[in-house]
């Protein structure tokens, strides 16, 4: 199964978590995909996204220079 990217560096919260939204309609159960943003609340909204919606956060990385990348599975 391919990892979808998602590139949601330079735009600031909340639009990293809305730009996932979207692509909720693309995604089959199971999938997932891979973020990387530098919004400085990005881990807690995505973490509180993913509760709300029950998807799985599988890890997030600091990347340093602000950057964070997450996994999500759908």
């Amino acid at each position: 199964m391919a990892v979808k990217q998602l590139d949601a560096l330079g735009i600031k919260c909340p639009q990293p978590v809305l730009k996932i939204a979207a692509m909720l309609p693309d995604m089959k159960a199971g999938e997932i995909l891979e973020v990387v943003a530098d919004c400085p609340t990005f881990e807690k909204d995505v973490r509180n996204w993913c509760q709300r919606l029950k998807k799985t956060p599988l890890w997030f990385r600091d990347e340093g220079g602000g950057k964070v990348r997450c996994q999500i599975q759908f």
